[in-house]
This record gives structure tokens, C-alpha cells and sequence, in this order.
């Protein structure tokens, strides 16, 4: 299938409209028979449910076209050769992809790594390594460009081919200190979001994008995460769309071990090396990696105390938006959610944050020195004057070989 102009605009028009989710999407294409159609039918719809909504216009949807043309990228329908296979077997499925970039890397098998944003140096060395033994290995890295594991899954598979999945518009990258990664990563790689562009990502919409992380991946790996963190979402959403989830065990000291070592203890499959990745994935490989028939149907028990990750049209064949619980940082913010730990600083500044900065990087796993000087982007000097300071009272313990690690409460 292959929509033409008309078809993608009116698709567009449809998606963009009030209380349209991919759900409703779905319900009205089968209901009318196409978009066209169906954006005719929206007003007596919305006067039967007894609500008013607001439609698309052409002009608008013809403005999204053309930013989106204007900074290289293209709109990929649900159901065209383009469009991920796995991806398309989620029950959620965007009906339109706005891509920037090498769009074929998301025909080739995807693995997503997640992780927290106030990652240690080892976590971030894992990362790097992890995603770099997965790129030799013929899988494309996907994750959300986030701080932290994000980061570091992305730079380390620039040379094999990374999918950035965006929580806002393709012309709003968050956080903004990734924006040459995001450069770099759109030559060889693909940037993807089903937001409009000029979208700035708002809290719950990063819930929403994580589903997409997951949804494009044959599995996904929890490098470090806390028990209630974006991370989880992600797993969650890899569950119920019976995707192989991973988890890399850490020290029970560290708290951003806690999110991995439970999914671990809930029957999340352990990684310690890509070869534990590799070898759980090979039987889809012969896919091409599409997913088995009835392997991606989503999982029932969405938790009643949860939010909707969007508004749906009440129409009676149309089940609800899928359900995901928001630690609260997430729910109240109209941002990213902040930092799973205490301690992240960012940027040039004073003694406190250089010092914020090194403790966050640090847990209860020894790291060398040369990596945390790496990992903390400040000179080998500052660090090292630091380090001394920190070992003369009691914060952190160096190991033989000169590793370091914090001491945790």
C-alpha cells in the first residue's frame, strides 16, 4: 500500500484532530472506509457522544507538510513498505511516522536500551559497549535521547545506526545538549516522532514516546533505572506488547540498581554481555526481523489507578488508550521528568557542582579513574583534586588497580 497526496493529507488531517488516538484512528478508517470520509462524519460523531471537537484543517496539515520538508524529513503511513513491521504489530500503532534521516535502518531488527538519565560511569560504560557489540552484531540501537544511558547508547552506535524516538516535534530536540548528537546520529541513522512538528514534549508525552521505544524494538535492555522510573514504562510497554525484556543487574546499594534487579526477579531475562541479547533475539532473526504471528498481542490488566496516554473519541467499538502509571515527577511536570537521583549537575560551574556531578556519576560498582574523568567531562585535574577530598572524608573508597567507587548509606 501507498497513500497518495490526498490520502496522506486527509490521513494527517484525521490524526491531528481532537480526541483522535491511534485507537480512533483505526475504528473510523474501518467504520467509513478511509480518512476523507471519516473527516466527514467527525461532526455528527462528536454531537452523538455529546461533546464538540475541534478538526484538522487543510491549512494546517499542509503547514506540517511542508516543515517537515522543509528540514528533510517525510511522513510514513501504517501499512506502507516503510513503515517498521514491528512497530505496525502494536495495538497502537501511529497511523502516521514523521522520519528524519536514513529511514531504512527501521527496516532492520531493533533493540532499545533504556536507562536513567543520572547514569553512573559504569553504567555508561556498559552502555557504550553494549550498544557498540550490538551494531557489530546487525542490530540497530533504538532509544530517546535523553541524558545519560540515552546518550551514551546513541554515540556509541553511530557507526552501525541508532533510531532517536522523540517525545516532541522533529524540530524540538529535548534535551537540548543533544542537539549535535542529534546531527550527527540523523547522517546515519533515523529520527522518528508521531508528535506535529513544533511540538514541545510536555511530561506525559514522554510515557507516550516510550511505547514507541519499545514498540520498535524485538527487545528491550534496562541498563539503570530506579523502581519508579520512565525506564519501567518502557519495560512495561515491551511486556504487554511481548517484546523480550532485559535487565543488567546492579549492586543492591546503588538505587539505580533497584529498577533493574526487580525486573530481574519479576522473570526479566539477565544481561550481562550483547551475547545474552544476541542469543535471545536469533529465533526472530529468521523473520527478517518481523515478529511471529500472535507474538506482539498486547497483554490485558491495565492498572485502574492509572492515566490514559491520550483522549479518545467515546465510540462503542473503540477500546480504551492504552494506560500507563506516571510516577508523579512525570503526571505534574510539563517537562522531562527530572533526574531518577539526587545529584545530577550539568554545565561549567563552581566547586558544588563539580562535586555534584563526580558523586553521581559514582556507585556502589568500582570505576577507573580514567572513565570517570571521561564520564564528567571536567579536566583530569579538577577531578583528581576533587577525588582526594571526597577519599579524606569517607565519600567514596578507591579499590587496588585505583578504581573508585561511593560509599552508599
Amino acid at each position: 500500500m501507498a497513500l497518495t497526496d490526498r490520502q496522506r493529507l486527509d490521513w494527517l488531517r484525521l490524526i491531528r484532530s481532537e480526541s483522535i488516538g491511534p485507537r480512533t484512528f483505526r475504528a473510523l478508517m474501518n467504520r467509513f472506509g478511509g480518512a476523507a470520509a471519516a473527516l466527514d462524519a467527525l461532526p455528527e460523531l462528536a454531537r452523538t457522544s455529546g461533546r464538540s471537537i475541534r478538526i484538522c484543517s487543510v491549512a494546517e496539515a499542509e503547514r506540517e507538510i511542508e516543515a517537515l520538508r522543509r528540514c528533510g524529513g517525510r511522513l510514513i503511513a501504517l501499512g506502507e513498505p516503510d513503515y517498521p513491521r514491528p512497530l505496525q504489530a502494536i495495538d497502537s500503532a501511529p497511523p502516521l511516522l514523521l522520519v528524519l534521516g536514513r529511514g531504512e535502518v527501521l527496516l532492520r531488527p531493533c533493540v532499545a536500551l533504556v536507562g536513567s538519565r543520572n547514569a553512573s560511569a559504569a553504567g555508561l560504560k556498559f552502555t557504550a559497549r553494549l550498544a557498540q557489540d550490538l551494531g557489530e552484531a546487525g542490530f540497530v540501537v533504538v532509544s530517546g535521547l535523553a541524558r545519560g544511558i540515552d546518550t551514551a547508547a546513541h554515540g556509541a552506535s553511530l557507526g552501525t545506526g541508532t533510531v532517536a524516538v522523540l517525545a516532541g516535534g522533529l524540530d524540538e530536540i529535548y534535551p537540548p545538549q543533544n542537539a549535535q548528537l542529534f546531527e550527527r546520529l540523523i547522517m546515519s541513522g533515523a529520527a522518528i516522532s508521531e508528535m506535529p512538528m513544533g511540538w514541545a514534549p510536555r511530561g506525559r508525552d514522554f510515557p507516550q514516546r516510550n511505547r514507541l521505544v519499545s514498540g520498535l524494538a524485538l527487545g528491550t535492555v534496562v541498563v539503570e533505572a530506579a523502581r519508579k522510573s520512565g525506564s519501567l514504562i518502557t519495560a512495561r510497554f515491551a511486556n504487554e506488547q511481548g517484546r523480550q525484556v532485559f535487565a543488567v543487574p546492579g549492586s543492591p546499594l546503588d538505587p539505580r540498581a533497584e529498577g533493574g534487579n526487580h525486573l530481574i526477579r519479576e522473570g526479566a531475562t539477565l544481561c550481562a554481555e550483547a551475547a545474552h541479547v544476541i542469543e535471545a533475539l536469533a529465533p526472530l532473526l529468521g523473520h527478517g526481523g518481523a515478529l511471529p504471528t500472535g507474538l506482539a498481542q498486547p497483554r490485558a490488566g491495565y492498572d485502574p489507578e492509572s492515566e490514559y496516554l491520550w483522549d479518545e473519541l467515546d465510540l462503542p467499538e473503540i477500546s480504551p488508550a492504552p494506560r500507563t502509571v506516571l510516577p508523579p515527577a512525570i503526571a505534574g511536570s510539563d517537562l522531562e521528568p527530572p533526574s531518577e537521583a539526587v545529584g545530577e549537575a550539568e554545565g561549567e560551574g563552581g566547586g558544588d557542582e563539580i562535586r555534584a556531578r563526580v558523586l553521581a556519576l559514582l556507585g556502589a560498582a568500582p570505576v577507573s579513574l580514567d572513565d570517570l574523568i571521561r564520564a564528567s567531562g571536567r579536566s583530569a585535574r579538577d577531578v583528581g583534586r576533587l577525588l582526594i577530598e571526597l577519599e579524606l572524608d569517607g565519600t567514596i573508597l578507591r579499590h587496588p588497580g585505583g578504581a573508585l567507587s561511593r560509599v552508599m548509606p
